[in-house]
């Protein structure tokens, strides 16, 4: 260690120097593989998000990653520590807040700092902090037997948590998945027979029960499995998809068939119950199953009266897991009334902000019924001749107790307008009040898209429990490589467990009351998958009966990122340069001698109102993304002295750039706006945030040779500095004084590289300074 200080003190005052990168290779390194974690216990600069996706339009971009040094693990599935690595010139503890934060993000029990000459700990088990010498890195063995002492855990307990992932192929759980198995796992370990796990639609739940399942199979924990669904889809995904591994161990419960000679079993609670009520689970002794997975438990396993629950108690010594994206909680209905307080929980919210959920805009469409509602006047009669109760009827009740044939063709005709302004043959869920209402709006957008229709019938498609193709209309719907079906109304079937990751539009036009959260949520999550390959990195959806409302209730957790409310006479998108299979039950018939629904047609009906918000790292925009990119740059810049005091501070202007379309500063779209063609980034964020007349970038190259800065240098010097100033005229490079500009095709062609270029100007510090005067006086003039 002296000699290690020694050395880290003559680095500190500048006799030796090693930067990050370095220091990591030279340093840390050969530490810890003399230490015995091998590559495949480590995971150097390790991405554990994707980066948030942002719409800015009608485009998208990827915000940064978050990305971890060194993240160490026992064995799959089990990540023990987090190393944030810095350069020598800084303090071993240098890094340690930005450690904690990462191995809070995944759940690893250690986190450590260094400099390459010293190591800085936090032990998350037991809340304290160390710092010992390179030489006394724990190996895995040493840190695993760590948290099995701290944790005081049984042998039976570390058998069953030291279990790995199931690993083949690429494939790994991503952090929260891994965070979520874990915590199942360390909950059961720890006797609890009830578990919840909370994690948004889209982000693998299904995968999660997976690893579950096998953990505990592995290390003999269980052996009888029941997987317990609501519909064949939900169960033949699994079978097919992430359950594939098992093999001849699964079975599908069909027709009623209770064989006791399998190990994992997959039923639906109404097989399982029977048509008569017979109770056919009742087959297997209460004790047969070991560990029951409940999908989409929010759907009747939180009813304590329900036929699910039925199933549950009666195999009640099993381990029962609930899995769900959204948790039912009412007055009536509690899922964690039943299966205790969630083990884990992975937000909407949280997977839009690592990037791996599609963000969404809302547009809202008000037709002119819908804002002020339609009176019905005493002895008025629908088309059949029936009597209509007189009395105002609003937007709860249209399709419900009151059809009028021009609101659905007007519905019709916005979104076959969107779909025409975007792209005709995006996946399209039309979510209707109830199946007749759905099949209506189906003959209403195939008569408003005849002209495809004609050659292609299955362009628009009713899917539901009703239909007698549903399930292989589904199949296709779903199929990412299948055009057709391309726009499907329904009313419940799709509402809860459909994986369409093509699907870049959902129509609400249905609405949801107090006990309608859960329901809107599964809805929303019909569009948040992303499919980059085919170009889905967000959706959007149109609301025709304010739905999406919901969004600023306190329970959800995912606000749109765009909402836009067009007047009347606008079209259904806006500007370029501006802001841009089983269904339930039918709802019964009403008493006999009363109508339930009275049809009337011949009224006028037209959009009276329409909106766009964005939503943007978390936050609902309703503002034009002018003046919220004004609004941000304020909010980190105060002043336009403050601005500029930074701009021309930073080594790397790009940086400030970044940092400022992070926090929703949408330059591409601000130089949509008139008159900012040509204009540079730095004038952008000048003119709309400080008010400042912004100049081309042609403008103040012009003023730069004006001044006669390039008549100071001849021959390839000067050459060099008029390429830079047209680099950047052409592509607003900010960094003039950028080395790697220097490895560019032109440069090379024109110059020879960077070698040649430095020497004509007498070296490399010659040039930097040269670049740099160049640089200073562009923004200067």
């Amino acid at each position: 260690m002296a000699t290690d200080a020694i050395q880290w003190g003559k680095k500190k005052e500048g006799l030796l120097k090693m930067n990050e990168s370095d220091t990591r290779l030279k340093l840390i390194d050969p530490v810890l593989a003399e230490k015995g974690w091998t590559t495949d216990l480590i995971r150097t600069e390790y991405s554990y998000t994707d980066g948030q996706i942002q719409i800015i339009g009608d485009t998208s971009k990827r915000g940064t990653r978050k990305r971890v040094d060194y993240l160490l693990d026992y064995n799959p599935g089990h990540p023990i520590a987090v190393i944030e690595a810095k350069d020598e010139t800084h303090e071993p503890n240098f890094g340690l807040q930005q450690g904690i934060k990462y191995a809070e993000d995944l759940h690893v029990p250690f986190a450590y700092s260094t400099n390459g000459h010293g190591f800085v700990e936090r032990d998350f088990i037991t809340g304290m902090e160390r710092d010992f010498g390179m030489d006394a890195f724990p190996t895995p063995d040493e840190l695993w037997q760590r948290l099995v002492a701290e944790k005081q855990l049984t042998p039976e307990q570390e058998k069953l948590m030291a279990e790995p992932d199931y690993v083949d192929g690429p494939r790994q759980p991503r952090y929260y998945q891994e965070n979520a198995i874990n915590s199942a796992i360390e909950a059961i370990a720890q006797g609890q027979k009830r578990i919840l796990i909370v994690m948004a639609t889209g982000t693998g739940k299904t995968f999660t029960s997976f690893q579950i399942v096998h953990r505990l199979r592995a290390s003999g924990t269980i052996h009888k499995v029941l997987y317990l669904a609501d519909r064949n889809v939900l169960v033949d995904q699994t079978i097919t998809g992430d359950f594939k591994p098992f093999g001849t161990a699964m079975y599908k419960v069909s027709g009623g068939e209770m064989d006791p000679s399998h190990e994992i079993y997959f039923a639906l609670y109404q097989q399982l119950i029977g048509q008569n009520g017979e109770e056919r689970f009742k087959e297997f002794a209460p004790d047969f199953f070991d560990l029951i997975i409940v999908d989409e438990c929010h759907r009747g396993s939180a009813d304590a009266d329900s036929q699910w629950r039925r199933v549950l108690d009666y195999y009640s010594s099993a381990i029962q897991i609930g899995m769900t994206a959204t948790p039912k909680e009412t007055k009536e209905v509690s899922n964690i009334d039943y299966f205790g307080e969630p083990v884990y929980t992975y937000s909407l919210k949280q997977g839009i902000e690592d990037g791996f959920l599609a963000p969404y805009k809302v547009i809202r469409v008000r037709t002119n019924i819908d804002e002020s509602g339609y009176a019905v006047q005493e002895g008025q009669t629908d088309d059949l001749g029936n009597v209509i109760p007189s009395g105002e009827y609003s937007t709860q009740d249209f399709d419900r107790s009151l059809v009028i044939k021009e609101r659905d063709l007007e519905v019709a005709r916005r979104i076959t307008e969107f779909l025409k302004a975007t792209d005709r043959y995006a996946k399209t869920i039309v979510f209707c009040v109830d199946t007749d209402h759905a099949a209506r709006m189906r003959e209403a957008l195939v008569n408003e898209n005849a002209d495809i229709c004609k050659d292609h019938p299955d362009y628009v498609m009713r899917i539901t429990g009703k239909d007698d193709d549903a399930q292989t209309n589904l199949d296709h719907f779903m199929d990412s490589d299948e055009k057709f079906p391309t726009i499907v109304t329904t009313s419940e079937l799709l509402t809860t467990g459909v994986n369409c990751r093509t699907c870049k539009v959902i129509v609400l036009d249905n609405t949801f009351g107090e006990q309608g959260m859960t329901k809107f949520k599964q809805i929303i999550g019909r569009g948040t998958r992303i499919a980059e390959e085919y170009g889905k990195t967000y959706f959007t959806i149109l609301d025709f009966r304010n739905a999406s409302r919901l969004f600023a209730d306190k329970d959800f957790d995912g606000e749109p990122v765009v909402t836009y409310e067009p007047k009347p006479n606008e079209p259904v998108l806006p500007a370029p340069s501006r802001p841009t299979p089983d269904d339930p039950a039918p709802t019964p018939e009403p008493p006999s001698g009363k109508h339930n629904k009275y049809l009337v047609h011949g009224v006028n009906v037209y959009v009276a109102q329409e909106q766009v918000q964005y939503w943007v790292n978390g936050k609902l925009i309703t503002t034009d993304l002018a003046t919220y990119s004004r609004d941000n740059v304020r909010g980190e810049y105060s002043s336009l002295a403050e601005f500029l005091t930074a701009w021309n501070a930073a080594d790397r202007k790009k940086a400030i750039l970044d940092e400022l379309e992070d926090r929703g500063v949408f330059l591409d779209e601000l130089r949509k706006e008139p008159g900012m063609e040509g204009v540079s980034d730095f004038d952008l964020i000048c003119h709309f945030a400080f008010d400042q007349k912004p100049l081309t970038r042609a403008e103040r190259a012009r003023n730069v040779k004006q001044k006669g800065l390039l008549e100071k240098y001849s021959g390839a010097a000067r050459d060099v500095l008029e390429a830079l100033l047209e680099k950047f005229v052409v592509d607003d490079i900010p960094d003039l004084d950028d080395l790697g500009l220097l490895d560019i095709p032109k440069f090379q062609e024109q110059f020879g590289g960077p070698l040649p270029i430095i020497k004509a100007f007498g070296g490399k510090s010659q040039f930097l300074q040269a670049a740099q005067q160049l640089e200073d006086m562009v923004y200067a003039a």
